[in-house]
């Protein structure tokens, strides 16, 4: 067993239709995002964290890096579902010149993307993400003078459910037969039972909540997460910061709106010697002061830059919904978006539009 050849030798059909496509702005992007990564160094770490195809027996598996780039596809061109994914590169000759794959071979198969998700870590993608955004670190792009951080609810990919019912479900879903389709077989699609309640202007909301950190220079998404809805905001400022170093240098200066304000998160920064960027808001004791006033809005001009991926993300990826019914899928998701943006952002940096 080893790895499927997919185009290493030109085919007469890849010959018959190469000026075809000279002047396809589709290829014309993504051999600008194939120049511009190294994904050598890409898929060697891949390699370390991906097992099918290293076994002696068995059928030749797709190289890891053929279904990440597959996926980063999927992203950028804002395709809905895996079956329509395989549609797409089987039908569309620049998807198949970015993936190496030659025009008479056929498109992964989309379980095949599914089960690529599954062996892929968590671990693994936050060190893929933090390949790619060294590599612009490396061609002079800042990445971490400064963060903004913020959070956003997520729907549930399933039915809302009241908090007594999904109790029940949960002690149900513990149990062995729980565990088990109507048939005894083991449960291959389950509702979604890790989300949560929380309110949010006064509206109740059943699902999960995304937080992130972007640089407020280059627009970089640095960290992402999930959680249940329910978790607050205010308690995932250090694990944003932490997470959002991806180089030696150290992050100067931390942006964040009102509800990241206390003693904690301000505490945490102070020890960091990370300059603070936090928002101020009126308490029990004190009103704000009008340099306070004026302080909140020069952040507030900073702090943008984090709703705005918020925006394009739920505009372009359906991210107010979550695609899978477990959290770990959905962490996954959004670190496959993470790099996709991140590559996006960077080749608009360096080589323009």
């Amino acid at each position: 067993m080893g790895y499927k050849k997919l185009g290493k030798k030109m085919s007469f059909a890849d010959l018959a239709i190469s000026r075809s496509t000279e002047n396809n702005r589709s290829v014309k992007m993504m051999e600008k995002i194939n120049n511009l990564i190294d994904w050598h160094n890409i898929e060697a770490l891949l390699l370390e964290y991906y097992d099918a195809g290293k076994s002696e027996q068995g059928a030749d598996a797709y190289p890891p890096l053929t279904l990440l780039k597959c996926l980063l596809l999927q992203k950028w061109f804002h395709i809905p579902s895996d079956p329509e994914l395989e549609n797409q590169i089987n039908d569309r000759i620049s998807f198949k010149k970015f993936l190496g794959i030659s025009i008479d071979k056929s498109s992964p198969d989309h379980s095949t993307f599914s089960r690529f998700r599954s062996r892929i870590s968590k671990e693994a993608m936050f060190h893929l993400n933090n390949v790619v955004l060294q590599e612009f670190a490396r061609r002079g792009l800042s990445i971490n003078e400064g963060i903004a951080v913020d959070a956003r609810l997520v729907k549930s990919a399933s039915k809302s459910i009241s908090n007594n019912e999904l109790r029940k479900l949960k002690e149900k879903r513990d149990t062995p037969e729980g565990k088990l389709d109507k048939n005894g077989n083991p449960l291959k699609f389950s509702r979604d039972i890790e989300s949560d309640w929380t309110v949010k202007n006064g509206k109740p909301h059943y699902g999960l909540k995304e937080h992130a950190s972007v640089d407020v220079n280059s627009g970089f998404i640095l960290a992402t997460t999930l959680t249940p809805a329910s978790v607050h905001d205010t308690n995932y400022l250090p694990y944003l910061t932490i997470a959002s170093c991806h180089t030696k240098e150290p992050i100067e200066k931390v942006y964040a709106d009102k509800g990241y304000y206390g003693r904690p998160n301000r505490a945490f920064l102070h020890l960091n010697k990370i300059r603070d960027g936090i928002m101020r808001k009126d308490t029990t004791t004190a009103k704000l002061t009008e340099l306070e006033i004026e302080r909140n809005k020069k952040i507030s001009k900073k702090r943008y830059i984090v709703e705005q991926y918020f925006g394009l993300s739920h505009l372009h990826d359906g991210a107010y919904r979550a695609r899978f019914t477990t959290t770990i899928k959905n962490i996954w998701d959004t670190m496959c978006r993470q790099m996709a943006f991140n590559i996006s952002r960077g080749s608009k940096l360096l080589v323009g539009a």
